[in-house]
């Protein structure tokens, strides 16, 4: 795309009726209802009605290409910067890798791979940005630590904190937690004083619980309605509480296999779509064929894009982010504004990153709703 253009016949997420985008020296420096006839001297692309949006940002995504990040050490580093392109080529600006449950000697490693990685000068018009590290564990529940193995769970304490992130606490961005484990809230606390967003998941937790974790500076929910207690209307649980709080972010996995379509449905119109975000969750076999791959001492099978272990415990996909826009327009259950929106400008906001438009890089996607078949098809600009 060219770093001065004028872009018109858009719609654009948030934005009422067609817009004309003007773009200059590669960054959005105006969005403006359409003119007439609009005098430029800026090549032009008429998009004819087509959605243009951000790109797309995933805060739990566990690995690609056959790498996982919990695996990740000096020796595969350029594994890291292939995946980064990879993301990109499939609508993705920025994303979180997820380091799940290991030991504390994976995670360092881990960790200081990442941290030697951020300085790197990778190209950003191809190649998604690392915005900081997701731990999901290892201060998980016991009896809803799903495929995260047993013998790796800690119990939730400050002390145990330090010993897992050792001298890399400014590298994560996120850490997913059971808050149940430490009733006093002085993990996330300390968690927040480093600057890490706390999100709750694999966890037991009563809405009452979970609500004390709200006040204590717990601000995300690790992909809603998996690892953790159903919805009942007498015990609203962790996701109850959630829903209800507008000022907690919920992860969504929406490939139909970790969450039930009309149970998607359900949430996203119980929240009104606010404080409602798409991750893919993906594992390392994403941009790999189905089949049978390891996955830390244990093997997945991937079969149609989902990873099950070899007793059928779902472990996660191998889709990427925007499938899962594209799903909820293929099910019926929101119109294109919306689903663009979960996977483009609800992340950044989850993670307090600015959502607008202007201003931004214009890493920009064309979205185009097939008349005859109803798909949804995306291409970068």
């Amino acid at each position: 795309m060219d770093d001065n253009l004028l872009i018109l016949n858009a719609q654009v997420p948030g934005f009422q009726g067609l817009q004309q985008i003007c773009i200059q020296k590669g960054v959005i420096h105006e969005i403006v209802p359409i003119q007439s006839a609009p005098q430029t001297d800026l090549p032009v692309l008429d998009v004819s009605g087509d959605w243009i949006s951000l790109g797309g940002i995933d805060l739990q995504i566990n690995g690609a290409l056959g790498l996982a990040f919990p695996d990740l050490s000096v020796e595969n580093c350029d594994k890291l910067e292939a995946i980064c392109q990879y993301l990109w080529s499939q609508g993705v600006d920025g994303f979180l890798p997820t380091i799940v449950t290991t030991s504390i000697e994976n995670i360092q490693r881990s960790l200081s791979t990442i941290s030697q990685f951020l300085p790197s000068t990778l190209n950003p018009q191809d190649a998604s940005q690392i915005l900081g590290v997701h731990l999901e564990g290892p201060f998980l529940n016991f009896e809803k630590r799903g495929a995260h193995p047993a013998n790796y769970l800690l119990p939730l304490t400050v002390e145990q904190i330090k010993r897992v992130l050792g001298d890399y606490a400014s590298v994560v961005k996120v850490i997913t937690l059971a808050p149940e484990l430490d009733p006093t809230g002085t993990a996330i606390a300390y968690l927040r004083s480093l600057g890490i967003i706390v999100s709750l998941g694999h966890s037991q937790a009563t809405a009452t619980q979970a609500q004390q974790a709200f006040a204590q500076g717990a601000t995300q929910v690790t992909h809603a309605f998996n690892a953790m207690p159903s919805l009942h209307h007498r015990e609203p649980g962790l996701l109850g509480a959630a829903i209800a709080d507008p000022n907690v972010h919920c992860g969504l996995i929406a490939d139909g296999q970790h969450v039930s379509p009309l149970m998607l449905e359900l949430v996203l119109k119980a929240s009104q779509f606010h404080g409602i975000f798409l991750v893919s969750d993906a594992l390392s076999p994403l941009g790999l064929p189905d089949g049978t791959y390891p996955w830390d001492t244990r093997q997945i099978d991937v079969q149609n894009g989902t990873a099950r272990l070899l007793d059928k415990t779902l472990a996660g996909t191998t889709l990427p982010l925007l499938v899962g826009a594209q799903n909820l327009v293929k099910w019926g259950i929101c119109g294109v504004e919306q689903a663009i929106a979960l996977a483009t400008t609800a992340p950044r906001r989850a993670i307090a990153q600015s959502e607008s438009y202007l201003n931004q890089p214009a890493h920009l996607l064309r979205w185009h709703l097939h008349s005859t078949t109803g798909d949804l098809s995306w291409q970068r600009l």
